[in-house]
């Protein structure tokens, strides 16, 4: 699970169908300091470790700066360079790596989607006769998956350039038409400070690039027991009531499904006392399932969070993989654990975007069973 003690949340502040519900910390953790380094507007590249490349447009990059005995860190700044606009990409040695000692720096969420393609990006493990030449040699190569800037989430950037910073806050969670979006969370008030127009770059899922067109968010008024009210001391206690009932609503019903969501969780980097990590959810179908990053103390504090919540499409792809990779990739076992047969897990393989994985004349006999059986389905109409 995602733990976030340490972490209070604040009254929500709404623009339009977005709502920002703010994350503040007592007690920030200030031997870990994060700042950004800006790329412009360049496709990037990515050479990861086992001989494969991650595309992508990346606008930013966060590099980690600790220390090892515990003293305050300081953040290096901004750092803002002129575009070069003689390259049309930009190469990286890898998503997370040492700068020097006592500097990390690692690319935000494009850790956590790389993990997401990496999802048995090897294809089937056992040359079963239904897969393609293809799927034995290559897998998955290439594994694609869109996602929407911040900017083209409706009614975002408004929403974050008038929403106001609490004192101690680190960290914030995006609601759009009351979907939860992301979460981010940070190590000290003055890194959220300097990151937060970063938010508006980030990446965000199609559900939420869709609900922030067409749905708008509820309203949670302020209840106050009238007959309790004799002073200003009681309506303070009133208010303060009102907030902690918020809070525990956002902390337990809003963002549940995301402090559960994690099914895996892999280590990326070890520095000093802090653990970067990446997890994947359950991919069960039509619930809420994110992806994302993390980084902890050697006692399990919660440092760095940002999330990435994955479309119902996507989910479903997972899921998918999952299966076929829990079943050996053997179709008609996985049709079985599926409750369907060969043919209907054919054609969701297909529409799922991996038809190019199944021997073509194999993939063109389901087709063929499965008019004839909805030939064979009797009549029913009057």
């Amino acid at each position: 699970m995602i733990d976030l003690t340490g972490l209070e949340t604040r009254p929500a502040q709404t623009w339009g169908g977005v709502r920002l519900v703010p994350l503040v910390r007592r007690e920030p953790i200030t031997d870990l300091r994060l700042h950004m380094t800006l790329y412009g507007d360049e496709l990037s590249a990515v050479a990861l470790p086992d001989k494969t490349t991650y595309w992508a447009y990346i606008p930013h990059a966060f590099v980690a700066t600790w220390t090892g005995d515990g003293t305050p860190a300081a953040a290096y700044g901004t750092q803002i360079g002129e575009p070069q606009r003689r390259m049309c990409v930009r190469r990286h040695r890898r998503m997370a790596r040492r700068a020097d000692g006592n500097r990390l720096r690692f690319l935000p969420l494009h850790l956590a989607l790389e993990g997401f393609l990496a999802l048995h990006f090897g294809g089937p493990e056992i040359a079963w006769e239904e897969w393609s030449r293809r799927a034995i040699t290559h897998g998955l190569s290439p594994r694609a998956e869109a996602a929407y800037a911040g900017a083209e989430v409706s009614g975002l950037d408004d929403a974050l350039r008038v929403f106001e910073i609490h004192p101690g806050q680190c960290g914030l969670l995006i609601y759009v038409a009351d979907a939860l979006a992301g979460a981010n969370v940070v190590p000290h008030p003055e890194d959220y400070r300097a990151l937060h127009p970063t938010l508006i770059r980030d990446l965000y899922g199609e559900l939420i690039y869709e609900y922030a067109h067409f749905h708008s968010v509820r309203d949670f008024p302020a209840v106050i027991d009238e007959s309790a009210v004799r002073s200003l001391a009681d309506l303070r206690d009133q208010a303060v009531r009102q907030e902690r009932a918020w809070a525990s609503f956002h902390d337990t019903v809003m963002a549940g499904a995301l402090l559960t969501s994690p099914d895996r969780t892999e280590e990326v980097q070890r520095f000093g006392r802090f653990t970067l990590s990446r997890f994947l959810p359950t991919f069960e179908p039509r619930q809420e399932n994110h992806i994302g990053e993390t980084i902890t103390t050697s006692d399990g504090r919660l440092a760095y969070l940002k999330t990435f919540r994955l479309s119902e499409a996507q989910v479903r792809r997972g899921y998918l993989l999952g299966r076929l990779a829990a079943h050996d990739w053997h179709l008609e076992r996985t049709a079985a654990a599926l409750g369907t047969d060969g043919a209907g897990l054919a054609l969701r393989i297909e529409r799922a975007g991996f038809g190019h994985l199944l021997r073509q004349d194999v993939l063109d006999g389901y087709r063929s069973a499965r008019a004839r059986q909805f030939d064979r389905a009797p009549d029913h109409h009057p």
